[in-house]
């Protein structure tokens, strides 16, 4: 597979993240705490892709770099509050595990192609 095939199936797949989260973030309680849980889940959660369609139109290799250390910082905070949601329990633990292992392969390839950069 080449760079541009690649970059254009991690956009779909950031994409089909970004509703699952919406989906899982309509489902959560409407207390005051779920409210917060809900913003906060639902920003870092479509962040990652739309910083990642930010990057592969970038001006610049230092603009594609940042943006892709965004999108793993984006990866990494949803990966957080998805562990907060499960601790509390306030969605079935079947229902979230699905999305927070895509969560954690997200940040896992995020974090590869940082790495992959800095050399």
């Amino acid at each position: 597979m080449d760079n541009k095939e690649f970059s254009k199936q991690l956009e779909n797949r950031t994409k089909r993240f970004a509703l699952r989260i919406i989906k899982l973030s309509i489902s959560l309680p409407n207390s005051a705490e779920g409210k917060v849980l809900k913003n906060q889940i639902t920003k870092s959660g479509t962040s990652i892709g739309a910083n990642y369609r930010e990057a592969n139109r970038s001006r610049s290799k230092a603009d594609f770099k940042n943006k892709i250390k965004i999108c793993e910082s984006e990866a990494s905070e949803t990966v957080y509050w998805l562990e907060i949601i499960i601790d509390l329990n306030f969605i079935e633990l079947q229902k979230t595990q699905y999305i927070l292992t895509e969560a954690n392969e997200i940040l896992a390839i995020f974090t590869a192609i940082g790495k992959k950069l800095r050399l």
